[in-house]
């Protein structure tokens, strides 16, 4: 199986399971799309643990979270 495969199943099952949990039937819970990435480098995953580190902190301005838009 692809990898493109196995995310999509996660998504849609694990988003199943959250909005049942939720009571929130048909509710947005992942992104549409993913990155993906091969590590090359001790450089290059230093820099991908870097936007890790840093990325929660720039979810209140991200096009893609909903309360951003408000």
């Amino acid at each position: 199986m692809l990898l493109p495969k196995i995310i999509g199943r996660f998504k849609m099952n694990s988003a199943k399971q959250i909005n049942q949990i939720n009571n929130g039937a048909g509710s947005r819970v992942w992104q549409r799309d993913y990155y993906e990435h091969v590590i090359r480098n001790e450089q290059d995953l230093n820099r991908i643990r870097e936007y890790i580190s840093n990325n929660p902190a720039m979810w209140p301005s991200d096009e893609d979270n909903p309360a951003a838009s408000l």
